[in-house]
């Protein structure tokens, strides 16, 4: 304590005398600074550090401590340069890292993409992650394409159509999806998608140079003949699709309009980009298998991501797919990354392959259910005219339709001044909107505080 006391003395008689003097002058040596102030060489050596570091005083070696040399203030970098450098900007890069931001203190989330860390495996995973950690092997170089055992789980759950052998380990299932259309694309290629669709894999088209045509989808899923009258007007040959409680509607590909999509993918000669972030959120009965298990002649590729059903860290990602398309995917992967963390593999597979991983699935689609009863009940309650039609079987999100005339975008604004984080709906469409829309997440926060969120959300409104 005394130690401190005499080391701010120091500083503030140096600081004074810094302040008045001009440049060059010779303070104080330490010795008659440890006489005047009755502190150690050591504590004086360290004030003398500290005043050095803000640009007060200079040391001059074998010859003591000046007051340094005023500085002006630096004039402001010109930057401008960069708007011609840059040309501009990409679309969906603001949209994506509103997305990402984390709410602010006090705000009640209905937006994100992630679990409430409530929700998260996070002691499971952490445990893993520090076995895997202490194995000297995990942090070798592996398999580039990733390891055996991770990418024959994957496999599996794709419903056996693919072998591990057609499987790469992605750092997430963003990476794996721009690097599917990197690799399979050119710039000025064609991209069919569901309209409304993730706005992650828009930006990434985008990125990618691609014309991205909307292909309309209802609640069950994109329109089977809308879909192969775009294939023939547009000479597409990729098709990106989650079948399986799309982002953002919810909506579920239905039994019967599965074999039309896979056939009219086939007639158009194309591949399917089945998305499949959701395999393991479901709530109400058990999911349909992937598209990929009912696909003999290699058109799906096949995307499964973690992040969502476990944790935002976790950054693991299957990619499938047969023939000379999986060995152009494989590539791409490689030079885009190299290949995926080994620890992170190994506790992936040793978490997925626990019992862990199935008491984690039960707990979570509990929970979600009781979230998205709570969501809704506040709903009814407070916003009866934003209750969806069609309740999903699944997800994280509602898709909300506002009223004619409404401003999605304005909206939003005013939720986040009131307190509440919602997503407008505009940014998820390739072409202009039908109306109004938002999007409500019920995974990001309790369900004890779902009806103070819409309360807030109603204050907005009316």
């Amino acid at each position: 304590m005394g130690n401190s006391n005499a080391a701010d003395r120091v500083v503030q008689d140096l600081r004074v005398l810094a302040g008045t003097a001009t440049a060059g002058t010779r303070l104080p040596s330490v010795r008659e600074l440890t006489v005047r102030h009755q502190a150690s060489p050591v504590t004086v050596a360290e004030a003398i550090r500290q005043l050095v570091a803000e640009g007060l005083v200079e040391t001059r070696s074998g010859r003591g401590t000046f007051v340094a040399a005023r500085r002006g203030p630096a004039a402001a970098p010109d930057l401008s340069w960069q708007t011609v450098a840059l040309g501009s900007r990409r679309f969906g890069e603001e949209e994506m890292q509103a997305l990402l931001a984390l709410p602010p203190s006090g705000a009640i989330p209905l937006s994100g993409g992630y679990l409430d860390a409530d929700l998260q495996p996070a002691a499971a995973l952490g445990a893993a992650l520090a076995r895997a950690a202490r194995q000297p092997a995990a942090w070798q170089r592996g398999p580039v394409e990733g390891r055996a055992d991770l990418r024959a789980w994957f496999a599996r759950e794709a419903g056996g159509g693919l072998r591990a052998d057609d499987m790469v380990i992605c750092p997430g299932g963003q990476a794996a999806l721009s690097s599917t259309l990197r690799a399979l694309t050119g710039p000025g290629d064609t991209l069919l998608v569901e309209s409304p669709t993730y706005l992650g894999a828009l930006a990434a088209a985008h990125a990618a140079g691609l014309r991205v045509v909307p292909v309309p989808a209802d609640h069950d899923g994109v329109r089977p003949d809308q879909l192969a009258a775009a294939f023939a007007r547009t000479g597409a040959r990729l098709f990106y699709c989650q079948p399986l409680f799309a982002n953002p509607t919810g909506a579920t590909l239905s039994p019967a309009r599965r074999p039309e999509v896979l056939a009219a993918v086939q007639d158009a000669g194309a591949f399917l980009i089945e998305d499949d972030y959701a395999r393991d959120l479901a709530i109400d009965g058990d999911p349909p298998a992937p598209l990929a298990s009912a696909d003999p002649h290699g058109h799906v590729i096949h995307l499964r991501s973690l992040t969502k059903s476990a944790a935002p860290g976790l950054r693991v990602a299957g990619l499938g797919a047969r023939g000379p398309a999986g060995a152009r995917l494989r590539a791409a992967r490689l030079l885009d990354d190299f290949f995926v963390s080994g620890p992170l593999q190994q506790a992936t597979v040793e978490f997925v392959t626990s019992p862990a991983w199935g008491r984690h699935r039960r707990g979570l689609r509990a929970e979600l259910g009781n979230r998205r009863a709570a969501l809704l009940d506040a709903l009814r309650r407070h916003l009866p005219g934003l209750v969806p039609p069609v309740v999903p079987r699944g997800g994280l999100h509602l898709w909300v339709r506002l009223p004619d005339g409404a401003d999605d975008v304005a909206v939003a604004s005013a939720a986040a001044a009131a307190g509440v984080i919602v997503f407008p709906g505009r940014a998820w469409h390739a072409a202009e909107p039908p109306g109004p829309f938002l999007r409500l997440t019920y995974a990001a926060t309790g369900a004890e505080t779902m009806d103070e969120a819409v309360q807030r959300l109603r204050r907005v409104l009316l």
